[in-house]
Formats: C-alpha cells, sequence, structure tokens
C-alpha cells in the first residue's frame, strides 16, 4: 500500500498546481493551465464546481461521472437534493475503492469539489486526495505538485472578504512561487480562471473569466472594481493546444476537449 501511495503521489506532482480560495462574492478557482483545450476546472451542476490536477484521462472520467449523477439525482428528486458533500462522497468511494484493489493501478489525480452557498459561512470546499480520503477545507486550498509551499502562502495572506481581483491576483502569486523560493511571472495565457459567483442571476453560478477581463483583473489595484464586469460566458476562440500544455499526463487518445455537462445536460423539472 506504501508503494501505491507513493506511486499516486509521484504522479500527482509532475502536475502543475490548482488554487482554490473564498472570496467576498464565491468561490474562486485559479490554475497553471495554458492550455485552452483541455481545462482542469469545470462546472459540474448549478452551484458545484470540480478541479483536478494529475492524469487527465483519469481525472477527466471522474469528472464525466460526476456530471452524470449529479443530472440524474437532480431529475429524479431535486435540483437541491444535489451537493458536493453528496458528489466528494462518491467520489471517496471510487478513488478508495480503487486505490485499495491490486487489480488495477491507483488513480494520479487529486480532486476539489466546491459548492458556493448563500453567504461565505454556507461555502463548502473538500479535497480528496488519490486514497478516497474527504478532507474540509476552509479559505484557501492548493493541491499539486508544489502544494504545501502554495498553501503556507495562502495560510499566511489569504483573508475574509477579498476582492475577485484581490483573490485572483493572491492566487496568481501563489501559483508563481518556486521550490527554491524564487517567483515567475504568470500571465493571463498561462491561468485557467473560473468562479462560483453566488451573485449571479442565473440559477448556474459557474462561469470562466476570459481575455480582456481576466488580464483587466490582473491589472487592478484590488478595489473591486472589476468584480461585476463581463458576466457573460463567451469564450475567446480555442486555440490549438496539445495534451501536454497542461503540465499533467495525458494519455494519447484521452484529449477529446467537449466537457458534457458544462454547458448542457442541465435539466429542470
Amino acid at each position: 500500500m506504501a508503494d501505491r501511495a507513493e506511486y499516486a503521489r509521484k504522479g500527482i506532482a509532475r502536475g502543475r498546481s490548482v488554487v482554490v480560495l473564498q472570496y467576498r462574492d464565491g468561490i474562486l478557482f485559479v490554475a497553471e493551465n495554458p492550455s485552452r483545450a483541455l481545462h482542469k476546472v469545470s462546472e459540474i451542476y448549478d452551484r458545484i464546481a470540480f478541479a483536478a490536477v494529475g492524469k487527465y484521462n483519469e481525472f477527466e472520467n471522474l469528472r464525466i461521472g460526476g456530471v452524470r449523477y449529479a443530472d440524474l439525482r437532480g431529475y429524479t428528486y431535486d435540483r437541491e437534493d444535489v451537493t458536493a458533500r453528496g458528489l466528494a462522497n462518491v467520489y471517496a468511494q471510487t478513488l478508495g475503492t480503487i486505490f485499495s484493489s491490486g487489480a488495477e493501478k491507483p488513480y494520479e489525480v487529486e480532486l476539489i469539489v466546491a459548492e458556493v452557498g448563500e453567504s461565505p459561512a454556507d461555502d463548502q470546499i473538500f479535497r480528496l486526495p488519490h486514497d478516497g480520503s474527504i478532507v474540509d477545507e476552509h479559505g484557501s486550498v492548493a493541491v499539486g505538485g508544489n502544494a504545501d509551499q502554495i498553501s503556507s502562502y495562502l495560510d499566511q495572506r489569504h483573508r475574509e472578504g477579498l476582492t475577485l481581483a484581490e483573490g485572483l491576483k493572491l492566487a496568481a502569486e501563489s501559483l508563481a512561487r518556486d521550490n527554491n523560493g524564487g517567483e515567475r511571472e504568470l500571465t493571463s495565457k498561462q491561468l485557467e480562471v473560473a468562479v462560483l459567483d453566488r451573485n449571479r442571476s442565473q440559477q448556474r453560478k459557474f462561469r470562466r473569466i476570459l481575455g480582456t477581463q481576466l488580464s483587466r483583473l490582473l491589472e487592478e489595484d484590488g478595489d473591486g472594481s472589476g468584480d461585476a464586469a463581463g458576466d457573460a460566458d463567451a469564450e475567446d476562440a480555442p486555440e490549438a493546444a496539445d495534451a501536454s500544455e497542461t503540465g499533467d499526463t495525458a494519455d494519447a487518445g484521452d484529449g477529446a476537449a467537449e466537457e458534457p455537462g458544462e454547458d448542457s445536460g442541465k435539466k429542470k423539472k
């Protein structure tokens, strides 16, 4: 079991990190990911989003399974019955079964499932390591190769009531730190950014932040003036991207960039 755990940790460590943190109006997801085709952050359901690092084809299979679980439960019962806690339990069972089974290798993935609530106190963030355990996180969390150093940086600087611009700058600064304590400069083209915005008028709270809006937020002085700008989900024209650009391991043939459930499959009763 120790060998299986070490194998999974090494695979996860090769992936570029993802930061998830609470800000004034919801939950912010920031990933170092230059690819516009292979997403590390995705919508699962109305108020729930998913982020992952590790082997792309493995966490993509888990994401699709989560979308199917959420759609089926929401359609069969009620949309309010789909929760991040329930989804995290499903993922924990799947990862735990695979990790303890001698018939197949453990998944080289680490997941984050988050749900935005009516107030910051109602937000939920769950981290799921490769062995299927569930860690209830508060404030901020990082997963990936440099997660310990990034988490330490975030713990010292994250505070309640951050604006979107302040939260984005903090996340970008933490991702830019290397193992030797130095700093790189990350541009908007190297970041994948999305939010669960509790103030959004639509039932679905997930939206991506792209292009000029992302550049503007990174350049702001943190006064929050850009928080409400550009609520539209229109994405820039996707750039041709190879699976290796995500920084995570992607097997040949798993690079289908479709995200069933992110923009479709949301049934209304």
